[in-house]
């Protein structure tokens, strides 16, 4: 009997190695992993809404995997900057991306030129962490309680209120120009490098009033350096139910809000990729780490893989719409 091993044989045995020595590794990869700290890139200041929030799902995930999470803010260009690095990094694991509205669909899509990864293909949702509704706010000193008295107010002094921003195209910019379109009023927008020091200039009175996530903002408001008016979502929030919506204080149709999320580079083991999805909803399950988050603004939520890539995907659409109702264009 001639026991010679034909090449389809022999290629089929040397592919079912191969599978099972990747199934191997892969494997082996979860088990070990993380090996080392793990970068965790933010595409905003220290001081904005994505920074505060990540800050707090890092301290829990790092005691969780028996290594820290090195936060990493690298800002510029819509939070492109930051996503190239995450987008052309070794999928490991061992650097993250803390995903949200601002970097993930709106910078992309405004700084189309800069881009030198594909927004959709170069990165894996990982799940979301928080949703945030915008916050209107003003400076304490300013002669305005409430939305109506905003819009009264800017209509008799038209041109003389700074409306501050966390630079041109970020999501305070868009809600901010949403909201003065809607309310038709005259308002000069004033972009500023990152969050905090547009914040900053609200609370010195360099500008009077401002729109942007509530994380950024709420510990302001808490300690009177800020007077908030009314809230961005469609409904009240339930962590700050005294505040009425702005829809509520008089001008309907007006709903802005965001979202943060955990994100890695395409190609990461799904044992790894699974690991870090359990990790994270845990840490958001921590009573310690929900009532942080909710302190801030933030209301705690977590997410499949699938249902964050379907979120990413509906506002990248949504986002499209507002950038050209805006007619923003970056050169």
């Amino acid at each position: 009997m001639d026991y010679t091993l034909k090449p389809a044989v022999l290629f089929a045995l040397a592919a079912s190695c191969f599978l099972h020595q990747g199934l191997a590794t892969a494997a082996e990869a979860g088990k070990e992993y993380p090996s080392k700290p793990i970068r965790f890139v933010i595409a905003q200041t220290p001081g904005s809404s994505i920074d505060t929030m990540s800050r707090v799902i890092a301290t829990k995930m790092s005691e969780l995997l028996g290594q820290q999470l090195v936060v990493d803010n690298r800002t510029g260009a819509g939070g492109t900057i930051a996503g190239e690095i995450v987008a052309h990094s070794t999928p490991d694991g061992h650097t993250l991306f803390a995903s949200a509205t601002a970097s993930q669909v709106i910078g992309p899509q405004l700084y189309k030129k800069l881009v030198k990864y594909d927004p959709h293909k170069d990165f894996t949702p990982i799940s979301l962490f928080a949703i945030t509704q915008n916050v209107l706010v003003v400076n304490p000193g300013a002669p305005i309680k409430n939305v109506k008295d905003l819009i009264a107010y800017a209509k008799a002094n038209p041109g003389k209120l700074n409306w501050a921003n966390a630079g041109t195209g970020f999501q305070s910019h868009l809600a901010g120009v949403l909201f003065t379109h809607l309310a038709k009023i005259d308002v000069l927008h004033v972009p500023y490098k990152g969050a905090g020091a547009s914040v900053g200039a609200v609370i010195s009175n360099e500008s009077q009033l401002m729109i942007a996530p509530a994380p950024a903002l709420m510990v302001h408001v808490q300690a009177g350096r800020l007077r908030a008016l009314a809230m961005g979502g469609e409904k009240r929030s339930p962590l700050t139910p005294e505040l009425p919506t702005i829809i509520e204080s008089g001008v309907p149709g007006y709903v802005s809000a965001g979202w943060a999320g955990l994100a890695a580079p395409a190609g990461v083991p799904k044992s790894i990729l699974a690991k870090l999805h359990a990790t994270l909803v845990k840490t958001v399950n921590d009573p310690a780490t929900s009532d942080a988050l909710k302190r801030v603004g933030a209301e705690p939520l977590t997410s499949t893989p699938a249902e964050f890539a379907k979120l990413i995907k509906e506002e990248w659409v949504r986002f499209g719409d507002a950038i050209r109702i805006a007619n923003l264009k970056v050169d």
